[in-house]
């Protein structure tokens, strides 16, 4: 018999099965230099979409977080360049701080090198290396991410031109009268000595003292305040002692002692420290405000102040209050005149106005200290331990303490329009539209209850707060000029602000400046540097508002960034420009590994980005970013990413597949669509449903809904039912038969849209295939970046159609069941092998009788009853399947068996006339 092989039209294609992503991605990034420039230039005329970026840390390789981030912006930056609009994405790194700082001293320690023995200028131009020498790596591998941006012009927080303006907006806010400069507690580091913002503080739990202390009352004999601390290190700073006006306080005697104590709170006391006593009087706390009693460390009387900050959930609902070392104390205290008090230098150590035996103790060891004396002293009623949630440095992961320094604040009281800083991005949160939208909550709540934001640093590498003080009269100079002068200065120099520290006072302020309040020459400058915060905070004034931008229409961080980056881009924008700098803002989570844990080197469960671009190529990479439902933890590990490379495969096998069947297809020979096959006009009203839910889903954001629905539609409706029904059309028909072009016509609007659509989030692959559809369409723009993502046609959509094979379908399934039942007792090996007999209810298969053997498979169709194997099918009520073998011959050409008087020699007629049309002989 004849091999009939060479008069298939099968499938062709270059395109390797096999991806080989490691070594071909390169090749990729290589054509894509100077892609960003060319799609600026080629959709200038199109409508603006800003994705703004925040700027990561310029110390250290990137990590699967950085990764996941990046490939989500990229993702949204490119689905919207594919929608039609001019996407501007500039990335940018963040260079100051105290990250970089500590990066620098181990480089020194490393060459025995103390911070100290160098000067303030060299130490800066260390740390301006190494965050340039950082910048430079984190680009490379970020580039290799396949992101796409203007990685030529990226912004630097340490650029001369980003520092001047910051500067700038620093003039503005002191102009407003929003910068105060006070002494009030803050979140203090005591290992990094400087103060912090509330964003670089993390919660962790914590072992300390658990205390309660008696405090003489003045004028009753007996009679004590019961006070209850876990941090007895704040003491020394006591200044008073607060209650909640209307709570009800009991006086509990104990033998000869009395202790007042909140009504409420009776019980745990006496459960805690094992007194038992009785209630001897009630009175309400504005009976108690007033009274005076003995501090602990000084000799001058306390009294009782009102508070509304008191709680009744835990200790005695009397609060010991320290100004100098607590929020709140802080707040009552500055309401009653009391001074911040806090005898505790940079260290945490106490300083000489500390009791002489406390002198020079760091305050965590101070607690065991102060325990005894106060046990020897008769002021200690209990002492045990307690573990609790307690603030804790990001940095260097300490604990950190509340401590007054003089420091400057952007005031959330400062007005601005008659209406508060906090009033007015209140508003403004209510106006961004926040993804998922939890978001506005979390962050409402933070605005409305955090205190002034603390701008200044006690550190080397940083933007200075440029101001002087006049050492005349002390005057603190922040005329708007000046700022403007200074700021003209740091960026005409190549050394940026660093000229801050090496210019002398004369030669920063303007020729000839005098103190406008007492007319002096001689300054002093101001040496704190500002809260990287508002170093990237300040990044809509410096990167976008400088191209002409006002507002950003997302920002896109990690959750954490409510309290970081969201949070002091809000409250900077609103304060210079009474608006937010984002129309939209979405979060996602952190990554973790397969149980959920947080990926740490000591669980040996980090998995860098590098190693997987390694082993399997960024593509992959990206899908397993589009994968996960990001608005949660990202999870991640090695059964993770080994059904991603199988989901992968799924999505290149097909696309291969389109490819392979479309190598003599040009477009010009496309059928129109009302003179396509049905079953091809289903595939393509089933494509422009497809690509309205896939536009839907990119739209909402939900990335993962958008990789479920491109990887069911490869594996299921492709795969598993419409190639494979096609096949037979492809290859037997004559190659330019109405059957194959029809076919084509559909595979080509498939490759196009499935191209397009992938290319967000597999963008190697997607220009890959690109390349291919090219060869046959020489029309195609040179990157799949340059075009668009088909939009769904309802003029393409034949309803009808659509509902008939949706129930065609599942008829299918059942047909397949039956045919499953004949293989398994091996009366067929193969679905030609079969004859299906379908009977009961069937008026929808009249209508595509002469189709219906090519669609289920099956050599013959016959509506009637029949068959060895029968079923009732689960697809259509009333609808009853049978299956038997097929009758008459085998085709060599075409697999499916006909009645003997149907061949032609060995074919049957139908390959017989295909093969004449090629000019070859049966």
């Amino acid at each position: 018999m004849k091999d009939y092989k060479d008069t298939l039209n099968l499938p062709k294609t270059d395109f390797p099965m096999k991806a080989h992503l490691p070594e071909r991605e390169p090749l990729i990034l290589k054509k894509w230099e100077g892609l960003y420039k060319k799609l600026q230039k080629l959709t200038s005329d199109r409508p603006l979409y800003v994705l703004h970026d925040g700027p990561p840390y310029a110390n250290g390789n990137i990590h699967i977080g950085h990764a996941l981030n990046k490939i989500l912006k990229d993702v949204i930056n490119k689905y919207m360049l594919l929608s039609g609009y001019r996407v501007h994405y500039i990335p940018g790194w963040d260079c100051h701080g105290l990250p970089i700082e500590q990066q620098v001293e181990k480089e020194l320690q490393a060459k025995n090198i103390k911070k100290e023995d160098i000067s303030k200028q060299e130490f800066r131009k260390l740390c301006r290396e190494y965050a340039k020498r950082f910048v430079n790596i984190q680009r490379e591998e970020f580039k290799r991410l396949g992101v796409l941006g203007d990685w030529e012009n990226p912004y630097l927080t340490m650029d001369p031109a980003y520092e001047a303006c910051e500067v700038r907006e620093l003039g503005k806010l002191f102009h407003k009268g929003l910068i105060i400069r006070s002494k009030k507690p803050v979140y203090w580091c005591i290992y990094d000595k400087t103060a912090e913002a509330e964003a670089e503080v993390e919660y962790y739990d914590r072992e300390d003292p658990s205390i309660y202390v008696r405090l003489p009352l003045k004028g009753e004999e007996n009679t004590f305040f019961a006070v209850w601390t876990t941090t007895p290190w704040t003491l020394p700073a006591n200044m008073g002692l607060m209650v909640g006006e209307d709570y009800t306080y009991v006086y509990y005697q104990v033998g000869k002692e009395t202790y007042i104590i909140a009504e409420d709170l009776v019980e745990n006391f006496q459960n805690t420290t094992g007194l038992k006593g009785s209630i001897t009087k009630k009175v309400k706390g504005k009976e108690l405000i007033g009274l005076s009693y003995i501090r602990p460390y000084a000799e001058e009387e306390g009294k009782v102040y009102p508070s509304e900050f008191v709680e009744l959930s835990s200790g005695t609902g009397i609060v010991h209050m320290a100004p100098g070392h607590g929020r709140e104390d802080y707040i009552v205290g500055l309401r009653y005149g009391l001074e911040p008090y806090s005898p505790v230098d940079d260290e945490g150590r106490f300083t000489q106005e500390a009791p002489p035996f406390l002198r020079s103790v760091r305050v965590f060891d101070a607690n065991r200290l102060i325990v005894e004396d106060l046990k020897k002293r008769g002021f200690l009623i209990y002492e045990g331990r307690i573990t609790h949630s307690y603030p804790h440095c990001w940095r260097c992961k300490n604990p950190v303490i509340f401590r007054s320094t003089p420091q400057w604040f952007i005031s959330m009281e400062g007005k601005l329009n008659g209406k508060t800083l906090r009033e007015l991005s209140l508003e403004e949160i209510e106006k961004v539209k926040w993804i998922p939208s939890y978001g506005k909550n979390r962050i409402k709540s933070m605005v409305e209850s955090r205190p002034d934001w603390c701008i200044s640093r006690q550190r080397y590498w940083g933007v200075p707060i440029t101001v002087f003080y006049c050492k005349s009269c002390g005057n603190v100079v922040a005329d708007k000029e000046v700022f403007e002068h200074v700021a003209k200065l740091i960026e005409s120099s190549p050394k940026g602000s660093d000229i801050w520290f090496e210019l002398s006072e004369k030669e920063l302020l303007p020729e000839g400046y005098k103190c406008p309040n007492c007319g002096s020459e001689d300054f002093k400058k101001e040496e704190d540097i500002l809260d990287v915060w508002f170093d990237s905070g300040s990044s809509h004034a410096c990167v976008l508002r400088r191209l002409g931008i006002d507002t950003a229409d997302m920002y896109l961080e990690g959750s954490d960034q409510h309290r970081g980056w969201f949070q002091s881009s809000l409250l900077e924008s609103v304060a210079s420009y009474s608006k937010a700098p984002y129309r939209a803002v979405l979060t996602h989570g952190f990554t973790v590994d397969e149980q959920g844990r947080k990926m740490s080197k000591s669980l040996g469960n980090v998995i860098s980005p590098q190693e997987i671009i390694k082993q399997y190529g960024a593509d992959i990479l990206r899908l397993w970013v589009v994968s996960e439902d990001y608005t949660e933890d990202v999870k991640l590990g090695k059964s993770i990413l080994q059904r991603i490379v199988e989901d992968y495969k799924k999505i290149r096998n097909t696309l291969r597949f389109l490819l392979a069947n479309l190598y003599d297809f040009s477009p010009q020979r496309s059928i129109a669509y009302h003179q396509l096959h049905h079953f091809d006009r289903w595939m393509m009203s089933y494509l422009q449903m497809l690509l309205e839910e896939i536009g839907r889903f990119y739209r909402e954001y939900a990335f993962h809904r958008v990789y479920q629905t491109i990887r069911n539609f490869c594996s299921v409706d492709l795969s598993s039912l419409y190639l494979d029904v096609l096949k037979d059309r492809l290859y037997i028909y004559a190659p330019d038969s109405w059957e194959r072009l029809s076919a084509q016509t559909v595979l080509y609007e498939l490759a196009i849209a499935l191209t397009t659509s992938i290319a967000p989030f597999l963008s190697f692959t997607a220009e890959e295939v690109w390349e291919h559809l090219r060869n046959i369409d020489n029309r195609l723009p040179e990157s799949v970046f340059m075009s668009k993502i088909p939009q769904s046609q309802e003029s393409l959509i034949d309803r009808e159609l659509l509902k008939d094979y949706e129930v065609l379908g599942r008829i299918r399934e059942d047909v397949m069941r039956a045919i499953e039942q004949a293989r398994r007792d091996k009366y067929i090996n193969h679905p030609y092998e079969a004859r299906v007999f379908l009977w009961g209810d069937v008026s929808l298969l009249e209508k595509y009788q002469d189709y219906l053997k090519f669609y289920f498979t099956v050599s013959q169709v016959e509506l009637k009853e029949g068959g060895k194997y029968r079923l009732t099918a689960e697809s259509l009520k009333g609808l009853h399947i049978g299956v038997d073998r097929a009758k008459g011959r085998k085709c060599p050409r075409c697999w499916v068996y006909y009645p003997e008087e149907e061949f032609v020699g060995e074919v049957c007629q139908r390959c017989a006339n295909a093969i004449a049309k090629t000019g070859q002989r049966v």
